[in-house]
């Protein structure tokens, strides 16, 4: 996976903060991972292609989820 490490680079320089060389790459290691578990999260909800009304699924944020189920029973 490429992850532009020169955008991570001026986010960090745009707002005064040094960033080393291995905090750079630990932020890379980090999104990976963040990545994986997207990845993961779609495969368990059979998700098959992910956009954006189903973006939040891929966060894990479920609780969304929960208020869109009672949405449409009270309906």
């Amino acid at each position: 996976m490429n992850i532009n490490k020169s955008y991570i680079r001026t986010a960090f320089k745009s707002n005064n903060v040094q960033l080393s060389e291995e905090s750079l790459e630990d932020i890379v290691r980090h999104l990976r991972v963040e990545v994986s578990k997207m990845a993961q999260r779609c495969k368990e909800n059979k998700i098959k292609r992910l956009t954006s009304s189903v973006f939040w699924l891929a966060l894990g944020q479920y609780n969304k989820y929960n208020l869109k189920q009672e949405e449409r029973k009270g309906k």
